[in-house]
């Protein structure tokens, strides 16, 4: 049987509205020229023109922070706890089994932007896709989009999801529509409501997804391993699906 990759994920790059202005990513670019007088500079007597095309190298220097691109979050980008009480584990500690199985597609498009899925809206749409156990559509990170609710995310949760994803900018619905909510109740359990789940039942979530809308409703596995930081609340990663 053939297999074939999706890439599910956004580059990192210059000038796109991925993230607040504050926390875009920036890039610096410095090229096989740019280069020469760094590599120069440490042999005496080398000249430019001595080297093959008169170049150097290429090289990047980059300025991000962890919730740049597609990344995985950690529960301790959530709150210090999780599973009632135990300390929240950081992006190095996510179990690496949790990272590849088996994916699910769910589809909340049609939702306006703002609105909060409950639980049974997404044990409807489970059922509609004929999945027993999430979300994709708008490129508009930082102010579109749906988001999952507390009793959405725990729905999950309690059937032994720990990893779930969308392609918008939070899992939460954003918080231009959440403040209105909360200027009118005072309540602030509205606030990262889907986030703060993960101090009852600790998981993880991708941000920032892509191209979900190549992938079928079920029968492909996700690889979503994260980079490696040391005591971090996210770590991006190179996230795929793989269809059999």
């Amino acid at each position: 049987m053939s297999q074939s990759i999706v890439d599910l994920s956004i580059f990192l790059e210059n000038d796109v509205i991925s993230d607040p202005p504050l926390y875009r990513p920036k890039i610096d670019y410095i090229d096989h020229r740019m280069s020469l007088p760094e590599l120069v500079g440490f042999f005496p007597g080398l000249k430019a023109e001595d080297l093959p095309d008169g170049e150097a190298w290429a090289i990047e220097r980059i300025q991000l922070i962890t919730h740049n691109g597609t990344h995985l979050d950690a529960p301790y980008h959530f709150a210090s706890t999780m599973n009632h009480g135990e300390r929240a584990i950081t992006i190095d500690e996510v179990p690496l089994d949790w990272c590849f199985q088996p994916g699910v597609k769910l589809d909340f498009r049609h939702l306006p932007d703002g609105y909060v899925v409950s639980a049974s809206e997404v044990e409807h749409e489970l059922n509609r896709i004929g999945h027993r156990l999430a979300r994709y559509g708008y490129d508009d990170y930082v102010s579109a989009g749906s988001g999952m609710g507390y009793e959405a995310t725990m729905y999950l949760l309690e059937r032994g999801v720990r990893v779930t994803g969308t392609d918008g900018w939070s899992w939460d619905a954003p918080f231009i529509h959440t403040k209105k909510r909360y200027e009118e109740s005072g309540d602030a359990g509205l606030i990262w409501e889907g986030h703060k789940a993960g101090r009852d039942i600790g998981y993880c979530h991708l941000e920032k997804l892509h191209n979900l809308e190549s992938l079928p409703n079920n029968g492909f596995k996700v690889a979503c391993f994260p980079c490696k930081i040391r005591a971090a609340s996210a770590g991006w990663t190179r996230a795929v699906a793989i269809l059999e």
